[in-house]
Parts: structure tokens; C-alpha cells; sequence
């Protein structure tokens, strides 16, 4: 009967330990999210009066880490009696109607009530502040915050020395890899640089957050009507900025050279950074703020002090996107996409960090390709030589300014597709205007007559139909089943005549083969060398968009920018490359041996194909049966200063006006004729020979060719007195030992693919680059079109960036220098809409 005694004393005695665990189970409660790893949360948000601090409440919400917030706080905006609601109601309205992304409470908590986090601006300091809840971040703060700092007044807090206080413990949690995996929402940046840019697209798809004024649309205005105005006038351009910048596709819109999607990684994004696959939205906001920030000033390097103030978001995970703005930051500058052109950087400020700098490399041929090349190597902080056989730099860039009032250029003088262009931006870079040429040009007959231009309309039609046809012939043909263009053409004209019955007048005929003759001027080349099923290989890629334009001051006004600060070594022609062992030895026809990492060729298809560089172990046959795959084109010019400007009164403004021949026999002899003074005070016109009619002048001398051409002129312009020129000069590109062409074609037989293999390194020490390594031509995109410099501190690598290297992407990319296009777009001075 005693026996039950001692049990009741025994729970008597165990119910104040009962009563202490279910106080410590409501004075403490863990984290909502599995994995989290704060034990005692603490609620930033203290926005409801009964808010639980870092005591008890019902339900912590997790945001990250070291954020959360309390159940009370959560009522206070989500319930619709709470006095918060109307903010967040409010808040939701301009969300929806901007973004895609739920309006949820937690979205709302990230988005307007964590606290910002800066960086103390101190160089022995750097210590991560959280700021007080009322203030608001910006880029003047970011740029100028030190610790202590009373930012209501600018002034410094009371205290001696506010650095020394220690940092929040939370801030070295956030760069460890599973912080971030724990992030409940990704960061949306606010009042980004780059939303003039991205108008179109939803925000919170391309890193921006929809709650901003500088993202918000026009009142009323629907997504689906934004989208759909937008698709009407694609180019969108900033306010202030030049108009040939567009980094961004616009919704709907391809096929644009050097344009990168907003709300979308690249392959070798996402091999460069993996972690981003399942969500990109935190590195789709700093790569589109850096593009923006880039093009908003491309006359100064981009650093990541200059990013880091214009980073504008809420909580802990700015600290985050600063660290990852960095690596970002120097990713887009190895693949050539920022701190690119004509920058000037001492050494002491590299583009790239000191690892990067104990590198060497050797650059055969000082023309625009090796320039750039060099240009950005030099800018990383790498030791570059550049060896060039001639006694001057640029290669095919070769401006006459002994012409009075106006640059001649012997070779590149113009802008085919501005748009992205690297030209455009290195004029910006030196604040030189392009004169953008207008459309309009007749068509002049031998006698004097202009063209009607419905005739030339029709026989544009029929010459692009005929083209068409060849496209479409070619769709199932190997190479071994291919035959020259010349003869496609004509056996599709020919049967067009017989099926459709129709016949083409004499002048219809003459006009048709002026539009061969530019054809020929396009492909440098007669028709009947070149590849009917690759002769247009480049129009695969994206393309330069936009006007045409002249560059008035020359082509070696940017070629001698390249160029200033370089180690240069003119009249060292190279005769040997030994990459036999550990280091290549270049050896010039001096005899000095020149030792060195890496090296990369730039010389003409020509020499390539003449063996003018001996290699040892000598060129693979996959290689050299590439090289001699394609044709070395060649077009020549003609420049003519007159007394006067006979040609104003016929052309009435104009640029440049057509020669159509008077026979097939005549073709490509002074087809174009440009005006070369768009203010139209100097009397200069150039011209250029084309296709077979190379050949006939090419052992006349020069003042035979001027006359041929004073000829035709008189011919065009039969009815007044056409007088004599005063001054003139005649290219001979083909004669010229170090250079023997203008640009490349693929002939017959051939195939775009031997670009690619022309291109590629050999062992990881020789590199090739410039006009005939290029696929595309200069019409490619971004990671294709330009030298790519691939750059770890063990070894550094120069190769073509293309996406079938992309297993090579794990080497870190350090390039896409802007090979500056010597190509038929940037040679040729193809006239538009011929």
C-alpha cells in the first residue's frame, strides 16, 4: 500500500524539469529550412510590435543563414487587418505588373526590408557593415562608405578608430559554396545600370528586381504589348550613348554579331561557372550590369571598384555578388566582351591579375589581326614581341594622306555593319565620327546614261533568285559533288531562259553583270575559282548590323593606337618556327633566334600557302590541305584627285555611283566609284578593280591603269569635259612579297571548315589568327569572331574559342581579342542594297 507513495514524489519531483523543457521548446525554436545552420534565429525585420526578436515564435522564415524573419513579422504584412499590409499590398501591385516571379511574402522581405550590407572603402580595412534598416543604399555610399560613418550627414561616427571593431561573423559564412545553395530567393538588383537596356524583358529574368522606377513600364502598358512594340523598333539604344551599341538581343531578335541573350547563360558560361545551371539569376544580373557598365564608358578600364558601387541589393547576398562580380568581371574580360580596343593600362594596373603576367608571347605580322593580339595581351600584363617583315605596321591597312584634305586608304577603309562593330567601338574609344554612306547608287553607262531604276531593281530580283537557286541546289551536295559558282549561275540562267521564255534586253544583260562584278568584289575573286556550295559560308553566322560607313580619318588612325606602347620590330621577317621542345624558337632572316612561350601567326593566307615560314615539326597535312583549300583573293584600288568635282552635278550627293560594263570581257575594271570627301570640298573618287580584270592590269604600270580609268570615267560622264588628275595612286597588293592578297575565299572543292582547322594550335605552343583563321569572316559572333587568348597561370593557350573547343573550357578563357576584320566586310567597300 506504500508502493504508489514514492512514484507521486517521483513525478512530483520530476514536473519542474517537464515545465523548464516546454518553456526552452517555446523560447527557441529552429529554422523552417532543413540544413540551416542558425540555432537561435534573429528576425531583421522588427516590423510588428509583438515581433519575436530572437526569442520564441510559431515559425521562423528562412531567407538565408544568417536572415530570417518571425512569424509576428510576417503577419504584420501578410494579414490583411495588420497595419503593414497596405506596403505590401502596394508593393505586390508594382511587381505584378512588372515581373514574372511570384509576389510572394518572402520576395517582399528580400526586396524591401532586409537591411543593406556595405564595404568599408579603407584599404587596410574592408570589413562588411550592416547599415540601419532606414537607410537606403546607393552608389555614391558604396564608393565612399567607412566604417563609423553617419551617413545622414557624411560624416564619421564618435570613436577613434570605428575599423577595428570586429566584423560580423555571418559575413564569412557567406563564401562558403553552401551558403549560397541555401539562398531561398536568388538577388535582383536594384536600379541596375542596365535596365535602359533590357526594357523589354521581364526584370526578374534578367537579374533585375520589378519593384525599381527604372524598370517599371509605362502605365497600362501590358507585357505582351511591350513585347509586341518592341519587335517593331528592335535596336533599342540608351540616351547619351552611341547608337552602334546593342550588347543585347532584343526578344525575337537574332542573328546579330557580339550580342549576348539577357535572360540566358552561353555554353561557355555555364562550363566556366556550373554552379549557375539550375538558376542564373544571380550571374545573369552582374554579367548584364558589367556589359552595361562597359559600354556606358568604354573609354576607361572596368575594374571591379567600379562595378562593386553600382551592385544595389538587400541582405547578405550583396557581399556574395561583389566576390562573384569579380570572377565574373575578369571571365568577360579574357573572352574579349569588356576592357577590350584601344585601352591604354599601365603596367602597374593589369587588366588581369600578377598570376596572369609571368607569360610570354611572340606575334608574327604587325597587321591589325597581331596588333589587337597584342594590344590585349599587353593590357593583361603578358611580355609580348611583335615581329613584322615590312618596314611599317597595319599589313592591309595602308592609308595615303598626301591627298590634300582627305585619307585615301590603299586598303580597309570602310565599315560594313556598324552595329557591335569592334571598329565602332574603337572610334567611340577615340571620339573619331564615321560618315555613314547613304544608299543611293546609279547605275552609269558607257555614254553617259543613268540606269533606269526599275531595270536594276529587276535584275537585283533576278540575280538574288538565282542565288536563292544555288542555295538550294546545294542543300544535299558533298564536296566532292561541288563545281565553281561562275558555272552554276550560268547554267541557271540558262535555264531560266529556256523554261520561262523570257528574254533580257542588252542593258538588262549589262546590269546583271554588274551585279557579278560585285559578287566578284565580295568574294575577291573571279566567279569560276569559287565554291558554289561555300561561297557564302560566313552568312551562317551572326552578322555586323546596321549602316555602312567611311572612316574619313583612316583605318591607320586606330592601327597606330594598337600599336603605341608595343614592343615592335619592324623589317624582322621570320623564317623559322621550332616548337620542338619545352619553349618555341622563332628564328627572322637576320638570324636571330627569339625564344619565347608561345606564338602566334598572323601572316597572310598567301605566305601560308608559299611555305614563306618554314615549321619545325613542319604543318600537319590536315592543315596544310586546309591552308590550300582556300584562295587567296585579290582586289586592287585606284585613288584620283581632280581640279574640281566634275561628277556633283550628275551624282547630286551621292557617295558612290556604279560603272556597268559594256561587255562580260569588262567586268570588275572599275565597277564602283566612291567619293571620298562626304563634305564634299576635295574632288577625289576611288575605284577598284575586281574578278578577271586583275589580271589585265596587273603588269601595267601605273599610269597605263590611271589611263584605262580616265577613260571609263569619260565614258560615264560623256557629256562635259571630265579633266585630268592631278594627283593618283594604283594598289598592287598581289605584287607586294609580304602580302600577296586581300582576303580569302573558299574554293572549289573547298569548305568553311578549313577556317576552323587553320585556326587551330599546334601542341599548345603555335597559334594562328587574323582574316584566313576565321570561319565566319568578321560577321561572327562574339566567342567565334574574335582571337580567343586562353589564359590559366599553367600554360597560357592562343586558340579560337568556338563551340566545338568547349571541352577545352575547364583552361581558363583569357580572350576574344577583336581581331580587327580584314575580310570582304571589311576590305571590300561593297556598296549597299547593289
Amino acid at each position: 500500500m506504500w508502493s504508489p507513495i514514492p512514484e507521486v514524489k517521483k513525478k512530483a519531483a520530476e514536473a519542474p524539469a517537464d515545465d523548464d523543457d516546454e518553456a526552452s521548446e517555446k523560447k527557441y525554436r529552429k529554422c523552417e529550412k532543413a540544413g540551416c545552420t542558425a540555432t537561435c534565429p534573429v528576425c531583421f525585420a522588427s516590423a510588428a510590435e509583438r515581433c519575436a526578436k530572437n526569442g520564441y515564435t510559431s515559425r521562423w522564415y528562412h531567407l538565408s543563414c544568417g536572415e530570417h524573419f518571425c512569424n509576428e513579422c510576417f503577419d504584420h504584412y501578410y494579414r490583411s487587418h495588420k497595419d503593414g499590409y497596405e506596403k505590401y499590398a502596394a508593393w505586390k501591385r508594382i511587381w505584378t505588373s512588372n515581373g514574372k516571379s511570384e509576389p510572394s511574402p518572402k520576395a517582399f522581405m528580400a526586396d524591401q526590408q532586409l537591411p543593406y550590407w556595405v564595404q568599408c572603402t579603407k584599404p587596410d580595412c574592408g570589413k562588411w557593415r550592416q547599415l540601419t534598416k532606414e537607410i537606403q543604399l546607393t552608389p555614391q555610399i558604396a564608393k565612399t562608405y567607412r566604417c563609423g560613418m553617419k551617413l545622414n550627414n557624411s560624416t564619421k561616427a564618435e570613436g577613434s578608430d570605428q575599423c577595428s571593431m570586429p566584423e560580423d561573423l555571418r559575413v564569412a559564412e557567406v563564401s562558403d559554396h553552401w551558403w549560397y545553395s541555401m539562398l531561398i530567393l536568388p538577388p535582383l538588383l536594384k536600379d541596375s545600370v542596365a535596365a535602359p537596356f533590357l526594357a523589354a524583358y521581364y526584370p526578374d529574368c534578367v537579374g533585375m528586381s520589378p519593384s525599381c522606377t527604372s524598370t517599371n513600364r509605362l502605365p497600362g502598358e501590358s507585357n505582351l504589348g511591350k513585347l509586341e512594340h518592341l519587335k517593331s523598333v528592335p535596336n533599342v539604344t540608351v540616351a547619351g550613348m552611341n547608337k552602334y551599341f546593342q550588347p543585347f538581343y532584343q526578344p525575337n531578335e537574332c542573328g546579330k554579331a557580339l550580342c549576348v541573350r539577357p535572360d540566358v547563360m552561353e555554353l561557355d558560361e555555364l562550363y566556366e561557372f556550373p554552379e549557375y545551371s539550375r538558376d542564373p539569376t544571380m550571374y545573369l544580373a552582374l554579367r548584364n550590369l558589367i556589359l552595361a557598365l562597359w559600354y556606358t564608358n568604354c573609354k576607361e578600364a572596368l575594374t571591379p571598384q567600379k562595378c562593386v558601387r553600382h551592385i544595389i541589393v538587400r541582405g547578405l547576398v550583396r557581399i556574395r555578388c561583389v566576390q562573384e562580380m569579380e570572377r565574373i568581371l575578369y571571365f568577360m574580360t579574357r573572352k574579349g566582351l569588356i576592357n577590350t580596343g584601344l585601352l591604354s593600362v599601365s603596367p602597374d594596373q593589369s587588366l588581369l591579375p600578377k598570376e596572369y603576367h609571368n607569360k610570354s608571347v611572340i606575334i608574327v605580322g604587325a597587321g591589325a589581326a597581331g596588333l589587337a593580339a597584342a594590344r590585349q595581351l599587353h593590357n593583361f600584363g603578358i611580355k609580348v614581341i611583335v615581329l613584322e617583315a615590312k618596314d611599317r605596321i597595319g599589313g592591309r591597312v595602308w592609308d595615303d594622306k598626301t591627298f590634300t584634305g582627305v585619307t585615301v586608304g590603299r586598303g580597309a577603309q570602310i565599315v560594313n555593319g556598324c552595329v557591335n562593330n569592334p571598329m565602332a567601338l574603337m572610334c567611340e574609344q577615340l571620339g573619331i565620327k564615321m560618315h555613314k554612306l547613304g544608299e543611293k547608287c546609279d547605275l552609269i553607262q558607257e555614254g553617259g546614261r543613268i540606269t533606269d531604276p526599275t531595270i536594276d531593281k529587276r535584275m537585283d530580283f533576278h540575280f538574288n533568285a538565282i542565288l536563292d537557286v544555288v542555295s538550294e541546289w546545294r542543300k544535299d551536295k558533298t564536296q566532292h559533288q561541288d563545281v565553281p559558282l561562275g558555272e552554276k549561275i550560268q547554267e541557271i540562267y540558262k535555264a531560266f531562259i529556256q523554261e520561262s521564255g523570257i528574254q533580257f534586253s542588252e542593258l538588262e544583260e549589262k546590269v546583271l553583270q554588274f551585279h557579278l562584278s560585285n559578287l566578284e568584289y565580295a568574294c575577291g575573286s573571279n566567279l569560276s575559282q569559287v565554291s558554289a556550295r561555300s561561297w557564302d559560308h560566313n552568312e551562317f553566322f551572326a552578322q555586323f548590323a546596321g549602316d555602312h560607313t567611311l572612316l574619313t580619318v583612316g583605318y591607320s588612325t586606330v592601327i597606330e593606337k594598337l600599336a603605341e606602347g608595343l614592343d615592335i620590330r619592324l623589317n624582322f621577317p621570320v623564317q623559322s618556327i621550332d616548337y620542338s621542345g619545352e619553349e618555341v624558337q622563332v628564328t627572322t632572316a637576320d638570324g636571330t633566334v627569339w625564344t619565347t612561350q608561345k606564338v602566334l601567326v598572323t601572316v597572310p593566307l598567301a605566305l601560308l600557302q608559299k611555305n614563306a615560314i618554314q615549321f619545325n615539326p613542319p604543318l600537319s597535312e590536315k592543315k596544310m590541305k586546309a591552308i590550300n583549300s582556300l584562295g587567296a583573293g585579290v582586289i586592287e584600288k585606284i585613288a584620283l584627285q581632280f581640279p574640281y568635282r566634275f561628277w556633283d552635278s550628275k551624282i547630286q550627293g551621292a557617295d558612290f555611283f556604279g560603272h556597268v560594263p559594256p561587255n562580260s570581257s569588262q567586268r570588275g575594271l572599275f565597277s564602283v566609284f566612291y567619293d571620298m570627301d562626304p563634305e564634299g570640298k576635295e574632288s577625289i573618287l576611288m575605284s577598284v578593280v575586281t574578278g578577271d580584270a586583275v589580271a589585265t592590269i596587273k603588269n601595267l604600270d601605273d599610269q597605263q591603269v590611271v589611263q584605262q580609268c580616265m577613260t571609263v570615267l569619260r565614258e560615264l560622264f560623256k557629256e562635259q569635259e571630265v579633266p585630268d588628275p592631278v594627283k593618283f595612286f594604283v594598289t598592287g597588293w598581289s605584287n607586294d612579297p609580304w602580302l600577296q592578297m586581300a582576303y580569302s575565299f573558299v574554293k572549289t572543292g573547298g569548305s568553311g571548315e578549313a577556317y576552323d582547322i587553320i585556326a587551330e594550335d599546334i601542341q599548345g605552343k603555335v597559334f594562328f589568327a587574323g582574316e584566313s583563321s576565321e570561319q565566319g569572316q568578321v560577321k561572327r559572333q562574339g566567342k567565334v569572331h574574335h582571337i580567343a587568348i586562353l589564359l590559366s597561370p599553367e600554360p597560357l593557350e592562343i586558340m579560337w574559342y568556338q563551340s566545338c573547343y568547349l571541352e577545352q573550357a575547364n583552361t581558363e578563357l583569357l580572350g576574344d581579342l577583336h581581331d580587327i576584320p580584314l575580310s570582304p566586310s571589311f576590305f571590300k567597300n561593297k556598296p549597299l542594297d547593289l
